[in-house]
């Protein structure tokens, strides 16, 4: 392995973060330098202000500096939490534009994205986050590029869903840095067996997200989730999958308990409900972007699905 230079990681925190995904950024460093005997990399906790952080399950996390002051990074990652959406700290952007001005790299794990973008901060690049949050984020965000993967690293960003997407793409950078060697030994150092493929990737994350094992069935809900926006019928989606209706129904019965229409209804009413909770979205126009051209049609599919409607959704 040649000479390099130890690379600067410094993570970005705020109230709410979750602990799994900011494990999974900081354990892989720590792995590579156990495994190489060499320091390959170092790491600071930073925060918005010096004040102890609590993350998604309770357990407290000290920054080592406010971001007012906090030294110089070459990787930076934000790991913000359930609010994302809304977040807005504006103290740390200041010292995250003075390091890319310095030529720093950008990321993000789960919801972190949506920080990033609205700061503006990834204009130009494609991104991914969350699955539960994605659908906020294309209405928020329309001209990012959204990639349904766990990690997306595109040139000078890089962002994770999150959990395990995490840890997958810290190898990856691992491996970018150094080696493949170094890389495949960090995967095995926690038990963990790379996904290379971006299909494959995409496959187990529905899977792990649904408990699905058929490929079919699988396929099927995919092309479900990619059209949730739009008045495809069930039909379209056969034929794009290259079996008949009768099949279809059979499989998704099995699996889920009804039918392929039912189950779509509720595929396009779990992204409607997604919408209401953090978006700023009329109602009306909530169900437009799920497919729905009637309103009366979008109020009584989303009660039949939740058990109300979604104007009493959005006030709770």
């Amino acid at each position: 392995m040649a000479n390099h230079p130890t690379i600067r990681f410094a993570i970005l925190i705020f109230p709410g973060f979750p602990l799994m995904a900011f494990s999974a950024v900081i354990e892989p460093l720590r792995a590579a330098n156990t495994i190489s005997s060499r320091l390959l990399y170092e790491w600071t906790i930073v925060g918005p202000d010096e004040a102890t952080i609590i993350a998604s399950n309770g357990i407290a996390v000290t920054p080592h500096y406010a971001a007012s002051r906090a030294p110089e990074a070459d990787y930076i990652v934000v790991c913000s939490g359930g609010d994302a959406d809304r977040l807005t700290a504006r103290k740390p952007l200041s010292w995250i534009r003075k390091n890319l001005r310095l030529g720093a790299n950008l990321g993000s794990v789960a919801d972190g994205a949506f920080y990033l973008a609205r700061a503006g901060l990834l204009d130009g690049y494609a991104c991914t986050l969350h699955w539960q949050s994605q659908p906020a984020f294309l209405e928020a965000f329309p001209h990012i590029k959204l990639a349904r993967e766990i990690f997306v690293i595109d040139r000078t960003r890089f962002t994770s869903a999150g959990g395990v997407g995490a840890l997958d793409m810290m190898i990856e950078l691992i491996g970018r840095h150094h080696d493949r060697e170094l890389a495949r030994q960090v995967a095995e150092w926690f038990v963990h067996d790379r996904i290379k493929a971006t299909a494959d990737r995409e496959r187990l994350q529905l899977r792990l997200r649904t408990g699905i094992r058929d490929g079919l069935v699988l396929e099927a809900v995919a092309e479900m989730e990619k059209t949730n926006d739009r008045t495809d019928a069930v039909s379209a989606i056969a034929g794009r999958l290259g079996v008949s209706m009768g099949q279809l129904e059979r499989l998704l019965k099995a699996e889920f308990g009804v039918g392929p229409a039912e189950h779509y209804r509720r595929v396009k009413m779990e992204r409607a409900r997604d919408l209401l909770a953090h978006s700023k979205m009329p109602v009306r126009e909530v169900g437009l972007a799920c497919g729905y051209a009637s309103f009366s049609s979008f109020v009584r599919a989303y009660k039949a699905v939740f058990g109300t409607t979604p104007g009493k959704a959005r006030k709770v």
